[in-house]
């Protein structure tokens, strides 16, 4: 049972948290949810004990281990599968102190410890995990320096989860995953046989993956159990039954505040009136129903629209290098009023796929046509960071619209999303969503025919994300989409292409069906990886075989080594004493010292003769127990 209680928290001087209390019971898959900025991050970091709480406790069983994704990826030239195992420290204690333990008790005690912690499966099952996460088994050998930082960011969440921590806490971790990551970790999650909290705008992994919602709103934490199709329906039916129970108890004060107002001056009356006035004081107030209002995002209707197909492409091949295309044999058109979601794991081309289209990348090789006058709008989350860091929302489309009044340069910004008071924030000071916004603002500023998204959502909470389905329904145009929302995109598209083996073909399957492929193949894998996890096993358990008996066998294997030294310190008395007996002078000059050196090697030589068979004896008792 994790117990928060009465915590207050702020940060930079803002109360994000106001004595704010939730219980959750162990094992449970709790989902996090509020608008951006509420204070889901800080609530985190208060768990952590990163931060410091102004009031209230927080309880955590005893010995609970809690593990969360590092804020900064690694990047060193260690291979992932070494790093995602060394996330274990006991483990790599355990085995380090396996090679020079001595005392067979202990050793012992480290290889029980090793099975009580499955540690013989461990690179099988960082493999998995890695595996899941996208990297094939090429990747794990290769060092953490030659990804990128999104790479990284993967290979800090498989450490966490490796480590398996009986409190897991996620903080938005499908921003850096596609959607067969996520598809892989909405699984895992499921499974987690511990207690997660996870922070996540994800309607899809919030309805597949938890059992519970916990909201952060106006500074309170409140639970509710199931999913978040469920929660939705819970909350509305008590904010409805809020909303009547207020306009009851605002109908009756009102009833009462009139009888008072009519009747406090008269004195026949006065008794009543003060009777009614104490109970206008113990009725108290049933507070309103809250509702943050979500701005809007909207897409500027395209002029005119071209005749279809607005692009054409045939044969066509585009790459980074010269004779090293990454995408090749592609045979598509798009027309005016196409809807598509480009499906593939990272890596496969959807993002190179996108560029060609957009004209970023030339075709290698084929045609490329593309309607005359067509507009193409294109937003990518790598180019939030081309925003002018210092330079307001307003300031932005002002470059755009140089000769236009501030009010209409202010109703263009308000368009994209952004409320009066963010319009005068430098961009730096918005929040990631806010940027978003922006950004997508400004792709679509021209009015395009076509609107290409790569990972919109990212940085978008839910309400938002909505905005945006509706903003998409409602644009004329065409649209790519590349996104690891599901509900996004079966809410906005109506064809699937598939970026897999070096092409991009049609997919004639639903979101659904496509999950299935997902799932059939990563069950192939698994297959595979149990195969190889009992293979790995078997050895496993025939080294911990071999360790046990080395263990039981430790005494006799001391004895030997002792005989060893023992018959090492004879050989060197019996040559010192034959190189004294093979002095003449020594028989002239103390014949009797001569007498005792001799009688001290024949001594010395029946020990060793004696100590020789007893190794031999206890050499082949030991070589015979090995083999066994």
């Amino acid at each position: 049972m994790i117990t928060i209680s009465d915590i207050s928290a702020r940060i930079a001087g803002r109360l994000l948290l106001d004595h704010a209390s939730v219980s959750l019971p162990s094992g449970t898959k709790a989902g996090l949810v509020g608008r951006n900025g509420a204070g889901k991050s800080t609530l985190f970091r208060v768990i952590t004990g990163d931060l410091g709480a102004e009031s209230g406790t927080i309880s955590i069983p005893k010995n609970a281990r809690m593990g969360q994704v590092k804020q900064e990826a690694p990047g060193t030239e260690d291979s992932l599968i070494t790093i995602v195992l060394s996330a274990d420290k006991e483990r790599a204690a355990l085995l380090a102190e396996a090679e020079t333990a001595t005392d067979p008790h202990r050793i012992a005690e480290i290889q029980m410890r090793l099975v009580d912690i499955d540690a013989h499966s461990a690179e099988a099952r960082a493999a998995s995990i890695l595996s899941g996460l996208g990297f094939d088994q090429e990747a794990q050998a290769r060092p953490a320096s030659s990804f990128s930082g999104g790479w990284r960011m993967r290979v800090a969440l498989a450490s966490v989860l490796f480590t398996e921590p009986d409190l897991l806490l996620l903080d938005e971790p499908t921003n850096y995953l596609d959607l067969e990551g996520t598809m892989w970790l909405e699984e895992y999650i499921r499974r987690y046989p511990h207690t997660v909290i996870i922070i996540s705008h994800d309607r899809d992994m919030l309805n597949n993956a938890v059992n519970s919602i916990v909201h952060l709103d106006q500074k309170k934490l409140t639970f509710y159990r199931g999913n978040y199709d469920q929660f939705e329906r819970q909350k509305a039916e008590a904010d409805e039954l809020q909303m009547k129970a207020k306009a009851k108890n605002d109908a009756a004060r009102k009833h009462l505040q009139s009888f008072i107002d009519r009747f406090k001056a008269k004195a026949s009356k006065a008794k009543q009136a003060q009777s009614r006035v104490k109970a206008l004081e113990r009725m108290g107030t049933v507070a309103a129903v809250i509702e943050d209002h979500v701005q809007p995002i909207t897409f500027p209707e395209p002029e005119k629209q071209p005749a279809s197909p607005i692009v054409a492409i045939s044969g066509g091949a585009v790459g980074y290098e010269p004779g090293k295309p990454i995408l090749k044999g592609l045979n598509l058109r798009i027309d005016n009023d196409d809807r598509i979601a480009l499906l593939g794991s990272n890596g496969n081309g959807k993002s190179t796929f996108a560029k060609f289209i957009s004209g970023r990348l030339a075709p290698e090789s084929g045609d490329l046509r593309l309607a005359p006058s067509l507009k193409i709008g294109f937003f990518a989350q790598h180019q939030l960071d081309d925003l002018v860091p210092n330079e307001t929302p307003v300031e932005h489309v002002r470059r755009l619209m140089p000769t236009e009044p501030e009010a209409k340069v202010r109703s263009r910004v308000a368009q994209m999303g952004l409320a009066t008071e963010k319009m005068a924030t430098a961009a730096k000071d918005l929040s990631g969503g806010e940027k978003a916004r922006l950004l997508m603002g400004l792709a679509a500023f021209h009015a395009p025919n076509l609107l290409i998204l790569d990972e919109p959502t990212n940085h978008l909470d839910i309400d938002s994300r909505r905005a945006l389905i509706e903003a998409l329904n409602d644009y004329d145009g065409a649209v790519i989409l590349i996104s690891h929302d599901r509900h996004l995109i079966e809410a906005t598209v109506d064809r699937l292409w598939l970026v897999n083996n070096g092409t991009v073909t049609s997919f004639e399957g639903d979101m659904e069906e496509y999950r299935d492929l997902i799932v059939a193949s990563g069950k192939k894998k698994d297959d595979e990886k149990q195969k190889q996890s009992e293979d790995q096993a078997s050895r496993a358990d025939q080294r911990k075989l071999n360790a046990d008996k080395r263990a039981s066998l430790a005494p006799l294997k001391k004895k030997i080594n002792e005989i060893e030294s023992l018959t090492g310190k004879l050989e060197k008395l019996i040559q010192g004493l034959d190189v004294e007996l093979a002095d003449p002078v020594l028989y002239e000059k103390a014949p009797a010292k001569a007498a005792e050196k001799a009688k001290q090697r024949g001594e010395a030589a029946a020990k060793l003769a004696a100590a020789e068979e007893q190794w031999l004896e206890l050499s082949a008792e030991y070589e015979e127990a090995m083999a066994s």
